[in-house]
């Protein structure tokens, strides 16, 4: 008779930015001796029969000299990454009875061994969590330092070493007290700019994209790295989610669990893979690392078109959906988009003290590489100027705007706090359709004459009057109005209609 001995035990892999779960069958049989891994594993899960057989001989169990066949079902998924080590070990000395079996069976187990058997940490902690989360089993996993967050509904074992699991010592789940200690910029260090804050503030308020446009130090790439200081904190649903993208990734959690919005500065020679994602197995892109923050994208223009075009849809949609031959994976991108750029190769084409080197047709042709569709669904755009010596100094007066971070902070969140009580829903006017933005703007008869009029001059699309719209419903918001104004709808239109004098 043949003698044969099986183990399942649960695991998972990481598809996009989830983890799915997979089933690690184990079976150990007569014949000729042999470690085969079935169930379209990829390279890394592979070489986890080299670091399996040492892990086990350093913690002093005994390989089996039978046939071992390791089966990853279902069959059909693509199976990536070493987290596969520890349950493919465990199915393993179960299976030969050198261990019980008690408390494996109905745990999600992941980590990568080391030759010496301790349990190293792998990428997508985050993720494997909430997939234990969701099919209601505990967790045994290596402790990691991206772990300072507690899932409701999860229980946790953190495993260091394999030899753990004879004498079943395990480290105690604690939690960890995350620091609030960011360094981030602050508008209250930007001298001037009146305008430029309001229009930042405007856009942190309704989570418009935002483009600006002006020569060399006039500081626009200032004005978006202080964006993050005025935009409120992430919930914990939020957080739960964007550190499961950053996890996946490979990215420190630490800002994300301390709440803060993701802020990602691709280069412009990031390629059209690195922005929305891709890869042999599919992992996010900046426009899902973003997902819940923003996506600054410096000098724009010299980003490569085609690279520019391929987030044009997941701005509308908020999802990226990445196709191949044999597989489909979405993954959330939900990103406000802050652009800043040069008007010219030279940079300063409509500067007032310095003349611009390039031709017009040089000038029509640099800011063409942004592209009209890009820019049609951009929702505010600035021309941002150099500040006066004066305003650098602090001889000026100051205005009534408020200056630093932590006034524009407070009229951020009461403006979405206002925004939520007037629709009396967690519904956002992100993504409105033009019906609905007439009907909870509630324009006068003469705000909305106004709105035709000006609808006609500057040849306003239906996509240009949803922006114009959402903005102004923003403005009204700000002022606690729950009808939007001629004054709004003004403001908004000069945010609108800027992008023409950016034209050559």
């Amino acid at each position: 008779m043949i003698s044969l001995r099986r183990c399942s035990l649960n695991a998972a892999t990481i598809h996009g930015v989830e983890a799915v779960p997979v089933q690690v069958e184990v079976a150990i049989s007569q014949g000729i001796p042999g470690f085969a891994i079935v169930g379209m594993p990829d390279a890394a899960i592979q070489e986890a029969r080299e670091r399996v057989r040492a892990a086990l001989r350093a913690c002093g169990f005994s390989m089996p000299v039978e046939k071992v066949l390791v089966n990853l079902a279902p069959g059909s998924l693509p199976k990536c990454g070493s987290g596969f080590d520890l349950p493919i070990a465990l199915g393993i000395l179960v299976a030969t009875k050198q261990i019980d079996m008690c408390d494996l069976r109905h745990a999600l187990i992941v980590g990568e061994l080391s030759l010496e058997g301790s349990i190293r940490p792998i990428s997508g902690l985050f993720a494997y969590m909430m997939c234990a989360r969701d099919t209601g089993i505990p967790v045994i996993c290596p402790k990691a330092n991206d772990t300072g967050i507690h899932i409701d509904g999860v229980e946790v074992t953190f495993a260091a070493s394999l030899a753990q699991f004879r004498d079943k010592i395990f480290c105690l789940p604690c939690e960890r007290t995350v620091k609030d200690d960011a360094c981030i910029a602050d508008y209250g260090e930007i001298a001037g700019n009146g305008v430029a804050k309001r229009a930042m503030q405007i856009a942190a308020a309704g989570e418009h994209g935002i483009l600006l446009m002006g020569p060399p130090g006039s500081g626009k790439t200032l004005l978006a790295t202080c964006l993050p200081s005025i935009l409120p904190r992430l919930n914990k649903e939020q957080c739960l989610e964007c550190a499961r993208i950053h996890s996946v990734a490979g990215l420190d959690v630490a800002s994300i669990v301390a709440g803060y919005r993701p802020f990602r500065s691709p280069h412009h020679t990031a390629s059209q893979a690195g922005l929305v994602g891709g890869g042999r197995h599919v992992r996010p892109g900046e426009i899902s690392l973003a997902h819940n923050g923003v996506l600054f994208l410096d000098e724009i223009a010299e980003f490569r078109p085609s690279v520019l075009q391929s987030i044009r849809q997941p701005m509308e949609s908020g999802s990226i959906t990445i196709t191949r031959a044999d597989d489909i994976t979405n993954m959330p991108a939900r990103f406000m988009l802050v652009a800043a750029s040069n008007p010219c190769t030279c940079g300063y084409y409509g500067d007032d003290t310095i003349a611009c080197t390039c031709t017009p047709g040089q000038v029509h042709s640099y800011q063409n590489r942004i592209g009209g569709p890009l820019l049609d669904r951009i929702d505010m755009f600035l021309e941002v100027r150099r500040s006066s010596f004066d305003d650098l100094s602090g001889n000026t007066s100051s205005s009534d705007m408020p200056m630093c971070s932590s006034d524009m902070y407070q009229r951020v969140v009461a403006c979405r706090s206002f925004a939520r009580r007037r629709s009396r829903s967690c519904e956002s006017d992100r993504g409105a359709s033009l019906h609905r933005l007439f009907s909870v703007c509630n324009l006068s008869d003469c705000s909305m004459g106004f709105l035709r009029h000006a609808a006609r001059m500057h040849v306003l699309s239906a996509r240009a009057l949803v922006r114009v719209l959402r903005v102004a419903r923003t403005i009204a918001d700000m002022d606690q109005s729950v009808d939007v104004k001629q004054e709004h709808l003004a403001e908004s239109l000069v945010f609108r209609v800027g992008r023409k004098s950016f034209n050559a």
